[in-house]
This record gives C-alpha cells, structure tokens and sequence, in this order.
C-alpha cells in the first residue's frame, strides 16, 4: 500500500498542501511539458540564485568531502576493485549526462538486474512500484553501508560543481523512467539534485508515482529558504540511516 502524500511528515516546516487545479490548457504535446502551472521555475532564484548557492555550498563540500571520498575509495578498491561508478541520467531541460557514484553493487550490476528480476516474483513487482530494491541481491557489504548513510552520493558534488546537478532537486531519473514520471516539467525544468523534498519525507519508502508528486510540490515552490530547509532536513536523513 502507498502511502499518499499528504501524511508524510514534513521536516523542511512547510506544509504539503493540496495539488492546485491547472489552470492552463496547454498540453504535454504542445509544450513538451506538463500542464500544471510552475511559475517558481521562472523566477530570480530558480535562474540565477539557485546556481549560485550550488557553486557556493557545492566547492565547500567538496573541499570537505575530500579526505572521506579518499578513505571510502580505497575501501571500496580492496574489497571489490573500481570504486567508481557512472550512470546516464536525464538532466536539465531533458540533457543527458553521467552521474557520478561510489559503486556500491558487483561488477555488471545493470546487466544482472534483468536476471534478478526474472527470478524472483517479489523483486519484480517491488521493481515496479519503487524502482528500487530494499534487499538488491547485486549490493556488496561496504556498498549497502553506504547506501544506508547516502555516502555513496559523494562524488555527486562534482556533478553540481560542473553544472549537470543541484545540491537540492528532483532525483536523478533513468532515461527509460521518464515515461513513467506524472509531471515531466517538475523535472526537466530544474537540474536533478543530491537531495531533495523526496529524500527527506518519501525517503525510499514509496511508489514512483508519490515521488512524482513530491517533485511537484518542490517546483511549485521553489525559493531559497526551502532549499535550506531541505538542505539541514537531509543532515537528519543521513544520520538515521534510511537509505537502501
């Protein structure tokens, strides 16, 4: 059962409201985007103060993100070789780019996953709804702690430092997912973030569908001091170890 998203608890003190009727007629068709109006999207922080912010915080990470990023990458070398991992992601606008990980499952994850999937029924249907595995088959021992404490999104900071993501923002999506996403313009109209409205209420525990939805709810209001709030709300989602 999913749970809807209005009785998730909030930690970022905004509260999630109703969805607002649409008032536009434009369609997906017409303008490659959904219809529901977003005019966050437009505004001074979402064009240049949102950007800034992620140079800002996204070089002090980096700076001290370093002598970790280091230890965990020799960790990962001696129990299971590369410990980097990239992914295609869609980005901005529906750009392409390579997200960067610390590899956190066995060599040819992606190739094993249809496997996986094929044989177990429960796996399948869980695929389906979450798109994620609580007990993926395919994650090493070091990679499912740092999939708890979400320190295998490290490397990410290089993405924002680059341009390709945002410290705060919807997920990064999969290419083939985005057929499967309610409301494109929540996504395509932002750079995909580290964290997100997603990860500090839904936090793994949903359907694609509720994480559409959050998505949504962030774009419509989309302003510096949410980003902050839902900056020190992912301190919190770290240091409880819910990720998988």
């Amino acid at each position: 059962m999913t749970l809807h998203y209005r009785a998730l608890p909030d930690p970022t003190g905004v509260v999630l409201g109703p969805l607002p009727v649409p008032t536009s007629a434009q369609t997906w068709a017409e303008t490659g985007l959904a219809a529901v109006p977003l005019p966050a999207l437009a505004g001074a922080y979402a064009r240049f103060g949102k950007r800034s912010l992620d140079l800002v915080l996204g070089s002090l990470a980096a700076f001290l993100a370093a002598p970790v990023l280091l230890l965990l990458a020799v960790a990962l070398w001696i129990e299971s070789g590369n410990p980097f991992y990239t992914q295609e992601r869609l980005g901005l606008n529906g750009r392409r780019f390579r997200m960067f990980k610390l590899r956190t499952m066995v060599r040819d994850a992606d190739g094993k996953l249809a496997a996986c999937l094929d044989a177990d029924p429960e796996l399948r249907r869980e695929w389906d709804l979450t798109q994620k595995l609580k007990r993926d088959p395919r994650i090493t021992p070091l990679g499912r702690l740092l999939r708890k404490t979400s320190l295998d999104e490290l490397p990410q900071v290089l993405n924002v430092l680059i341009g390709d993501m945002s410290l705060v923002g919807p997920r990064p999506m999969l290419p083939e997912q985005l057929p499967l996403y309610a409301h494109p313009a929540a996504y395509l109209g932002l750079r995909p973030g580290i964290t997100g409205l997603w990860q500090v209420t839904a936090r793994n525990e949903n359907s694609f569908a509720l994480r559409a939805t959050l998505d949504l709810r962030y774009a419509q209001r989309l302003k510096f001091g949410f980003d902050l709030r839902i900056i020190l709300a992912t301190f919190g989602s770290v240091w409880h170890a819910t990720g998988y």
